[in-house]
C-alpha cells in the first residue's frame, strides 16, 4: 500500500520507519531544511535525532505530490496543526482516506479531531484516529507496542489495522471513534497532574489514586459525548494513561513535574522544546465538562494551575479538600 505521513515531526518519523518495511511511503515536511537533511542523511536531526530512515521512504516537500499517488493519508501533525492540513487536501479535492495521531481537542473550538476533518471535508470523508499507549521513540526503535485504530467507517476500520499491522507495531481496530479520541486528549492533562504529583513528592499511593479517579473523569466525559464505556478500559483509555502518566518520556508529564518546582509556563515549554498536547488542551477540557455539567475536578485543577490561578500545592490541596463521595457515580 501506498502511505503518505503528512508531517515530519516525531510521529511522522517514527511511523515512518515502522510503516516502511512492509508499505511504500513518503513522509512530507513542511520545512525545507529538514527534508533536505532527511534526504542528505537519512536522520531527522532536527525534531526526531537518533533514528535512521529507512532509504525505502521518499521525502517530499510537495504537497500536492506527496498525497496525489496515495491510497493512504496519515496525519501526523500537533493538532494545531490539522485543520490548514486538512483545508490544504480540500483545496486539492483530495477524498482518499485518511488517519491522524494527533490528540487533544482543537484550541478555540472545543472539537474532536474527527470534528475538525468532517467539518472540513464532509460527513462522506473515510477517516479515523490511530491512538494508544505508545510513544515515538519506542515504535521507531521497533520496541513492541499496540494501539487502536478507530474511524467513522467500521470496514475501513479493519482492513486498515490488517494492512498497517506489523510484527512490532500491533494495530487493534475499534468502532468508537470518539471514546478513542476522547481518551487520547484527556489523559494529557491527567498526566501533567501526575507529573505535578510527584514532583510534590507525594508518593506513588497518590500517583495510583489520581490515576484512577483520572480515568473515571475520562469515562464521564467520553460518555457525555456519546462514547462506549468499555473503550475506556483499552488501549486507548487506560493503556494511554497508565503509560502517560508514569514514562519518563511523557512530555506532559514533564510539565507537571516542572509545575511542581513552580517553574513560569513559558519557560517550561521552551525547556521542553516540543509540543506537549495537554496544555492546549486542559483549557477545553475544563470548558467543555461545565458546559456539559460533567464533574472533571483533576482537569479543573490543571487547567488553573496552566493559567496562573492556582499553584500546583494549592491545587492539591483544594482537591484533597472536596466532599467525600461514592466512588461509583
Amino acid at each position: 500500500m501506498k502511505v503518505t505521513l503528512l508531517g515530519a515531526g516525531a510521529w511522522g518519523t517514527a511511523l515512518s520507519i515502522a510503516f516502511a518495511g512492509k508499505h511504500q511511503v513518503t513522509l512530507w515536511s513542511r520545512e525545507t531544511d529538514v527534508a533536505l537533511d532527511l534526504r542528505e542523511t537519512r536522520e531527522n536531526r532536527r525534531f526526531f535525532p537518533g533514528h535512521r530512515l529507512p532509504d525505502t521512504v521518499e521525502i517530499s516537500t510537495d504537497f500536492a505530490a506527496a498525497v496525489s499517488g496515495a491510497e493512504l493519508l496519515v496525519i501526523a501533525t500537533p493538532i494545531a496543526g490539522l485543520r490548514p492540513t486538512v483545508e490544504h487536501l480540500k483545496a486539492l479535492d483530495v477524498t482518499l482516506p485518511l488517519l491522524w495521531v494527533c490528540k487533544g481537542f482543537e484550541a478555540g473550538t472545543g472539537k474532536l479531531p474527527h470534528q475538525v476533518v468532517t467539518e472540513v471535508l464532509g460527513p462522506q470523508v473515510i477517516c479515523g484516529a490511530l491512538s494508544g499507549p505508545s510513544f515515538a521513540e519506542e515504535v521507531a526503535a521497533g520496541q513492541p507496542t499496540a494501539v487502536a485504530l478507530a474511524a467513522n467507517n467500521p470496514v475501513f476500520a479493519r482492513e486498515a489495522a490488517r494492512q498497517l499491522h506489523t510484527t512490532r507495531l500491533r494495530i487493534y481496530a475499534n468502532d468508537d471513534l470518539v471514546g478513542v479520541e476522547v481518551g487520547g486528549a484527556v489523559k494529557n492533562v491527567l498526566a501533567i497532574a501526575t507529573g505535578a504529583c510527584d514532583g510534590l513528592g507525594l508518593g506513588l499511593n497518590s500517583r495510583a489514586a489520581l490515576m484512577t479517579r483520572g480515568l473515571a473523569e475520562i469515562a464521564r466525559l467520553g460518555l457525555a459525548l456519546g462514547a462506549q464505556r468499555e473503550t475506556f478500559m483499552g488501549l486507548a483509555g487506560m493503556g494511554d494513561l497508565i503509560l502517560t502518566c508514569t514514562g519518563d518520556l511523557s512530555r506532559n508529564r514533564r510539565v507537571g513535574l516542572a509545575l511542581a518546582e513552580n517553574k513560569l509556563l513559558p519557560q517550561i515549554l521552551e525547556e521542553l522544546g516540543h509540543v506537549a498536547e495537554g496544555v492546549y488542551t486542559a483549557r477545553e477540557v475544563d470548558q467543555l465538562a461545565r458546559k456539559l455539567a460533567v464533574d472533571m475536578p483533576i482537569s479543573a485543577a490543571v487547567a488553573a494551575v496552566l493559567d496562573g490561578r492556582l499553584t500546583a500545592a494549592q491545587a492539591l490541596e483544594q482537591l484533597m479538600a472536596r466532599d467525600p463521595k461514592e466512588e461509583i457515580a
